[in-house]
């Protein structure tokens, strides 16, 4: 007959004194990890100490029990008792739950214990910080009791905020953790749902795809329409906004695109009203305006209006105010927070006084209008004062002036044609008293004097320099002037491709700036042009020379009006001025190459910049996701497609880790939360003793939009 197995004992339990325990060198935990002793002694101080210490008695040289006992299981929670007995908050002598060993091996007890204890599951962990929440406690509480950062409770909220069909697939490892955080942008349960469904059935189901579908139609509020209208003002109409907890997301996503083209058009409207009042004929007015719609229109001439005295006061107090701080401080090598602040708000405050208005000329308003849009940085944007050809007043023609379409053209050589529009009258008889010179002696005579002057001013490149700086200026400054002899065509070269954005682009704002400084420096009036280009500095007039000469350069290519050698005159041009689009600020995004080319070239476009293992690390997506990505690999590596780039430019190459390591860090470790070892060795160990999702986070995370608005 079998022996049935002994029954099970287990080992004693008794409190014993903690003026009786020691540390045992056999705990096999050497490396510090986790909760702190300080924080775990403030937990045992809250909630008392929920896990009894593993003890084996000390004995002599002849083995008889001293009536010490050592700990070699749970130092850390011992460590924690004895800074409570320091802070006189456990009296030394106060009795400690113990579990007394007597067999076995101290180190075999000790790393058992911590091998053996299983992790809590982080979707554990979210629903337990839920519980916690819905029971009555606030963020800041939670993160005080769970010695976490306020951020990493958001967080986990957060998470556990996500649709449970979602959640049931993550706790059965369906998905990851880093593709549940890439669920959490978008709070509607059932758009979450949706795009679940069509991961099953994709290629592709990376975080960063997850993301761009759940906020595919949005609005950043990194947008300038976003900032234009202030998200508070957005989210007090109702709007929701989307935010990324766990990455960089500027600022979330506007949802309610309906109610921000509302407002936008609504703030444009009344800052249309108050610019009306100013007696413009017109005012045009949307977020938006092609690059160069002020071409062919001309621009009426401001005064500044004077300052005045109280002005002047507190533009002289701000500056005192401002060099006082200076001088104070101008000793220390990193200025003090709020000193920086104050002197940025002087600073400010100073450059709105110094940029004063401009005064019109009344008749001229009538006449003119203004532009309302909105700026790069989301600030309101008036361009005054443009009057539109039907409403200029009618010039009379000069006499014997050249209609456009029929000037004078020297057709080669040293054979001058000129023809002059008017009726040429026969030469009369001899006369006694002074007539006027007869048309046909003034045009042979006048053509004597033309190819003397010709010869006269390429003998002298200053003054050649001078007349054609002139008449480039006239032609583009100056709508209507007839006040130069040379035949220089210089034109507006408008964009008959509007490029979205356009406008925005950093050589946009830099030419349409340089062009408005110019022309501060330049006369009202035409006549005074000659005399006023005499009395600038050399580099002045260079300045006005290249700023006419640039505004000239066509370099556009047009399937109609195909024109090779001037592309390669565009190349060499681009090669004088070692231009770098990439530099330039122009970045290959789905919009602007990726999403309207084929994916073969989307793939060549990855290999140049990123290496063969990226371009194939992407090649099985579909078009929009590989799109998507590509513009993340590529995104400051300076590639540029074959149509910007500049001859004789080297192009960037991948390097070598680039090459080995195809694919960006993630921002988020997904495995420092679910697969962490326990960090504690006792069983006190909760849910704030798991790795943070995102520490760094914690700045966003006190944002008013933390959650996103449902």
């Amino acid at each position: 007959m079998p022996k049935s197995n002994p029954k099970l004992a287990l080992s004693v339990s008794r409190d014993i004194p903690f003026d009786k325990l020691v540390l045992s060198q056999s705990n096999v935990r050497r490396i510090k990890a986790g909760v702190g002793i300080e924080d775990l002694a403030d937990d045992i101080a809250r909630r008392t100490l929920l896990q009894s210490l593993t003890v084996r008695a000390v004995v002599d040289a002849d083995g008889n029990e001293t009536g010490m006992f050592e700990v070699p299981s749970g130092g850390r929670r011992y460590r924690a008792l004895e800074l409570l007995v320091k802070r006189k908050q456990l009296p030394r002598n106060a009795p400690v739950p113990c579990i007394i060993r007597t067999e076995g091996d101290a180190e075999e007890d000790s790393l058992a214990e911590n091998i053996q204890r299983a992790p809590l599951h982080p979707l554990d962990q979210f629903r337990a910080f839920l519980a916690l929440r819905e029971k009555g406690q606030s963020e800041e509480e939670i993160a005080a009791h769970q010695f976490v950062s306020v951020a990493v409770v958001k967080q986990r909220l957060k998470l556990a905020s996500v649709s449970p069909k979602i959640l049931d697939a993550y706790a059965e490892d369906e998905i990851t953790l880093d593709q549940l955080m890439a669920f959490t942008v978008n709070g509607d349960h059932e758009r979450q749902e949706q795009i679940f469904e069509r991961l099953a059935g994709s290629y592709d189901s990376q975080p960063y795809a997850i993301r761009r579908m759940l906020t595919e139609g949005a609005v950043r509020a990194c947008d300038k329409r976003a900032r234009f209208i202030n998200i508070d003002a957005y989210i007090e109409a109702g709007g929701g906004v989307m935010r990324d907890l766990f990455q960089g997301d500027d600022g979330g996503w506007l949802q309610d695109v309906g109610l921000v083209d509302l407002m936008v058009s609504e703030r444009l409207r009344e800052e249309a009203m108050k610019v009306q009042t100013e007696g413009w004929r017109w005012i045009d007015a949307a977020p938006d305006f092609p690059y160069g719609h002020t071409y062919g229109l001309r621009q009426l001439r401001g005064t500044p209006v004077e300052i005045t005295a109280e002005e002047q006061a507190t533009r002289d107090a701000l500056q005192a105010e401002y060099d006082a701080l200076v001088a104070e401080h101008e000793d220390l090598p990193e200025l003090p927070d709020e000193v920086d602040e104050r002197l940025g708000e002087l600073e400010t405050a100073i450059e709105a006084l110094d940029q004063r208005p401009l005064a019109y000329d009344a008749d001229e308003v009538t006449r003119a209008g203004a532009f309302i849009s909105i700026a790069p940085d989301g600030s309101l944007r008036i361009e005054r004062g443009f009057v539109r050809p039907e409403d200029e007043l009618p010039i009379e023609r000069e006499q014997g002036a050249v209609v456009d379409g029929d000037n004078g053209t020297d057709d080669g050589g040293d054979q001058v044609v000129i023809e002059i529009d008017v009726e040429v009258a026969p030469e009369p008889e001899e006369d006694e008293g002074l007539r006027p010179i007869p048309d046909r002696l003034m045009a042979e005579l006048t053509a004597h004097r033309t190819l003397a002057l010709r010869d006269a001013v390429a003998r002298s490149p200053e003054v050649a320099f001078h007349a054609c700086l002139h008449a480039l200026v006239l032609r583009l400054f100056y709508r209507y002037a007839l006040d130069s002899c040379l035949e220089l065509d210089a034109k507006h070269v408008g964009f008959g491709q509007q490029a979205p954005g356009l406008g925005d682009t950093a050589p946009a704002q830099s030419i349409d700036a340089r062009h408005q400084a110019l022309a501060d420096l330049l006369p009202a009036q035409p006549e005074a042009l000659w005399d006023a280009l005499g009395d600038m500095d050399g580099e002045q007039q260079k300045a006005l020379f290249a700023h006419c000469v640039a505004r000239t350069v066509n370099a556009m290519f047009e399937a109609y009006n195909r024109r090779p050698r001037a592309l390669a005159h565009a190349d060499r041009l681009a090669r004088a001025v070692d231009l770098d689009m990439a530099a330039a600020g122009w970045t290959p995004t789905a919009d602007t190459f990726l999403g309207r080319v084929t994916k073969a070239r989307i793939l060549q476009a990855v290999a140049e910049a990123k290496g063969e293992r990226a371009a194939e690390s992407i090649a099985h997506l579909k078009k929009p996701d590989m799109a998507a990505r590509a513009a993340v690999l590529l995104e400051g590596s300076g590639w540029l497609p074959e149509p910007l780039r500049t001859p004789g430019r080297a192009i960037p190459t991948p390097t070598e880790r680039e090459v080995e390591s195809p694919t960006d860090e993630p921002i988020v470790d997904a495995d420092a939360l679910g697969e962490a070892q326990p960090a504690a060795d006792d069983g006190t160990r909760s849910v704030a003793d798991e790795a943070p999702i995102d520490e760094n986070a914690e700045a966003e995370g006190d944002t008013p939009f933390a959650v996103a608005a449902e």
